[in-house]
């Protein structure tokens, strides 16, 4: 269905502007979703568990603003980057461990990081965007090969590697227990809790790897950079098939729905829309997601009850 759909946006809009098709536009439409596709990467192994991450934006942000002023103070560029993978990580294993050994709920959880970690962005930065980062660094994320500019590319590479693992490998196949029946997977002797910690660990890992290229790509670390990100990565996720009680989704999916928001965006620019109601939009379709998914679920819970009688 979302394929459907995402193809249907594809013919309108190739009649409704000129410039859809255009080599410019569907780059940049890439390059834009690229960032948000590599996090919904590890955000679809997440819920698939029966978790989700609301500070991914905040991570993005700090990983980056760490890893530039790293750069700034004369770190060479590989261990800077190692440092600011390793504290998106460190981010997602405090989140994980809140989570799956204190029992405490992830929304509360990782909305509190969300503000706690955004605050850290401001004290490491000064509230200031920190640039005239080395050329060496920046080739990460301005590189092109051919017309193609490199976080496309590691976006394309960390989906396929993704949807691959989470549909055969048998490890990662384990979250999906966990999110279909969490005190089953523990009776069958799954490592619930260890599972869960290394989904955010992952999630993390990822929006720094997200929060990295975005600097590359920028030249700069901002300070508002991953604003609204998590909304736009939840919905995405849930808009490719993912369910949030768990036990559903594939990295496919989310990479299509992500593709959706990116399209609907660039369709409102297109066609002249103002850019205020894009906001509103994102909103809207998350709203719309979430009721498909509780919609489906009452759909599903009503055919059981009538197969079993």
């Amino acid at each position: 269905m979302i394929f459907l759909i995402v193809s249907g946006i594809f013919i309108a809009m190739t009649f409704a502007s000129p410039y859809f098709l255009s080599e410019g536009n569907l780059l940049a439409l890439l390059l834009g979703l690229s960032i948000e596709a590599i996090i919904a990467v590890a955000m679809t192994n997440l819920m698939v568990s029966g978790g989700f991450d609301m500070s991914v934006g905040s991570i993005v942000a700090f990983t980056g603003a760490v890893t530039a002023t790293l750069l700034k103070s004369g770190f060479p560029v590989v261990p800077a980057v190692v440092v600011g993978l390793a504290i998106g990580a460190a981010i997602g294993l405090f989140n994980g461990f809140i989570v799956s050994k204190l029992g405490i709920n992830a929304f509360v959880t990782t909305l509190s990081s969300l503000s706690l970690f955004r605050g850290l962005t401001l004290i490491v930065s000064r509230g200031q965007n920190i640039a005239n980062l080395p050329d060496s660094f920046k080739a990460i994320g301005q590189t092109k090969l051919g017309i193609v500019q490199t976080p496309i590319l590691i976006a394309a590479i960390l989906i396929i590697c993704g949807d691959i693992l989470l549909r055969r490998s048998r490890f990662f196949r384990q979250s999906y227990y966990i999110g279909g029946n969490e005190k089953a997977a523990r009776l069958s002797g799954i490592p619930v809790d260890r599972m869960k910690l290394l989904g955010y660990v992952l999630t993390g890992l990822f929006a720094g790897i997200a929060g990295i290229v975005m600097t590359s790509r920028l030249g700069a670390a901002s300070m508002t950079a991953g604003t609204g990100l998590e909304l736009r990565v939840i919905t995405a996720v849930i808009i490719g098939g993912a369910s949030l009680q768990g036990g559903e989704g594939t990295v496919l999916g989310a990479f299509l729905g992500s593709l959706l928001m990116a399209l609907i965006t660039n369709a409102l620019t297109l066609l002249g829309v103002d850019v205020y109601w894009q906001t509103f939009v994102i909103g809207g379709t998350l709203l719309v997601a979430v009721l498909i998914d509780r919609f489906g679920k009452l759909r599903k819970e009503r055919t059981v009850k009538v197969t079993t009688k």
